[in-house]
């Protein structure tokens, strides 16, 4: 069986609230420069979360889809497209 042991370490928050992921961290979870990390904050804690850029607008568009604000449906492409420049102006 083999088991992902997990990796705890102490970093600093620097002066532009910088901090620099340890080697080990990095390496565990498959980091590499240009990866997104989703960061949240529940009560005290901090968490990053690697995700791609596309989860990331699918999941603000389905967020958009629960409150319903949407547009549509449209009959025709054409029609979608008369709707979004009636929008801008």
């Amino acid at each position: 069986m083999n088991r992902k042991r997990a990796t705890s370490s102490l970093v600093r928050v620097k002066g532009k609230f910088q901090v620099t992921l340890p080697t080990r961290v990095r390496r565990q979870a498959r980091l590499r420069v240009g990866d997104l990390l989703e960061c949240k904050v529940e009560g005290n804690k901090v968490s990053l979360t690697p995700v791609s850029l596309v989860e990331r607008e699918l999941a603000l568009a389905l967020e958009d889809v629960r409150r319903g604000r949407t547009k549509g449906p449209f009959a025709s492409a054409q029609d979608a497209i008369r709707s979004l420049r009636r929008a801008s102006r």
